[in-house]
């Protein structure tokens, strides 16, 4: 063998060596605390990617950090890659909606399959979301999407037409909502006529959807390649306002049901792996319709509830179950049974009942009650009190652990009565 030849050689087994020994970082999209902690716990090299504004925060706290704005596309934007590329970021995890489809193009770029990207504009548009069930056979609502308010007008005079109304009967609602934005933000119940009159050309182009019944319920299903490995049930008792888990045992009996809908959902869509948060409406006799889903960290503080019920924290499974690389036997001893659960975890979103407050009382018997666990409600600075904005804004909230379902039931629609804001 020549010496040059041997020189080749050697040299291209250094760069392979590199390569294999390269950080392999997990790029966290968007910026969470609890998040950066997990991904500190499982000892995983990772950096942020996270708006400017957060830069110098990690810069005193040694958290590797790549500044970017989410709301800016342009043909700049593959540089986020090549950023992330350079470091040895190998993996993507979206932490808020408005990163799910960054991560998914990340992700596509990664791993160098182009379909992930789509997959991941599937999770967002909420159009296209409910056209793709529809098409996999799962139990949807009617919905269109609409430009304009006339046609608003038509959808609803067309679905009570169907539930064949006449003149002088109550119109059933119609629901309207973005195309694209996270949780309740924008989402309207029209009931009549006038209240169509109340939209405004901003809030077009949207999607208009007939009323479902029955109980409605989120799922948080932790996938990897393509399986289910944990769900937890979370039981609204008010959307955006209240919520335990895991849920009631008359909803959990319908777990073996709610299994099988999140799995043919998952292939449905083809996800692969990370944290999926769907919406779904239960009726008495066991009727699923499928209302939405999500590809992040769910709101209403449910994977705090669920590390207080389950003894493990979500954001660490999360990280885990995004990850390819990830083991089944890591899996196996990270999640517990369903089943094996420490109590109900609660938490009460609270909103002013005012538009000015002057002062915030907290009862005593709420303290005193052994399900009260802790709150963190404030007063406004300036007592003037934001208008509330989907599921945002609330001025604290209020958590609970108990092992009783139906009195974690009670007190939770009890003190969302409360006027705690006076």
């Amino acid at each position: 063998m020549e010496l040059d030849q041997l020189e080749r050689e050697s040299s291209t087994q250094e760069t392979d060596l590199k390569e294999k020994t390269k950080p392999y970082l997990t790029a966290l999209i968007g910026w969470s605390l609890p998040a950066i902690e997990a991904a500190t716990r499982l000892n995983r090299p990772f950096v942020v990617v996270g708006p400017p504004d957060f830069e110098s925060y990690a810069e005193k706290h040694d958290i590797a950090f790549v500044g970017w704005d989410f709301h800016k596309l342009n043909e700049g934007s593959d540089l986020l890659y090549k950023k992330l590329k350079a470091l040895g970021a190998e993996l993507a995890v979206p932490l808020y909606e408005e990163c799910v489809e960054w991560a998914g193009a990340l992700n596509a770029r990664f791993r160098e399959e182009p379909r992930i990207f789509n997959r991941s504009l599937l999770l967002r548009d909420k159009g296209m979301m409910k056209r793709k069930a529809q098409i996999a056979g799962i139990k949807v609502g009617v919905f269109e999407e609409a430009r304009s308010i006339e046609d608003v007008k038509w959808f609803l005079k067309r679905v009570n037409e169907a539930l064949l109304k006449i003149d002088g009967d109550v119109y059933d609602p119609i629901h309207v909502k973005p195309l694209d934005k996270a949780g309740s933000v924008g989402h309207l119940a029209i009931n009549t006529v006038e209240d169509v009159e109340k939209l405004q050309d901003q809030d077009f182009p949207l999607l208009m959807e007939s009323h479902l019944d029955g109980q409605e319920f989120s799922c948080e299903a932790f996938v990897h390649k393509g399986k289910v490995r944990f769900l937890n049930i979370t039981e609204y008792i008010r959307l955006g306002y209240s919520n335990f888990v895991p849920a009631s045992p008359s909803l959990e009996e319908k777990r073996p049901l709610i299994e099988k809908a999140v799995q043919q959902l998952v292939d449905a869509f083809e996800i692969e792996y990370g944290v999926i948060h769907p919406e779904y409406f239960i009726t008495p006799d066991g009727t699923l319709h499928f209302g939405e889903v999500a590809a992040r960290v769910p709101g209403g503080h449910i994977f705090d509830l669920i590390e207080k019920a389950y003894g493990f924290s979500a954001y660490e499974a999360q990280i885990l179950c995004s990850d390819p690389n990830t083991t089944d036997e890591e899996l196996e001893l990270f999640f517990p049974n369903p089943s094996d659960f420490e109590g109900y975890a609660g938490c009460l979103m609270v909103h002013p009942h005012t538009d000015y407050v002057k002062e915030l009382i907290i009862p005593e018997e709420l303290e005193e009650h052994p399900f009260f666990e802790k709150h963190d409600l404030f007063t406004p600075p300036q007592g003037k009190v934001a208008e509330r904005i989907g599921f945002g804004n609330h001025y604290g909230t209020i958590f609970f652990h108990g092992d009783d379902s139906e009195e974690m039931r009670r007190l939770l629609q009890l003190y969302e009565e409360y006027n705690f804001y006076r």
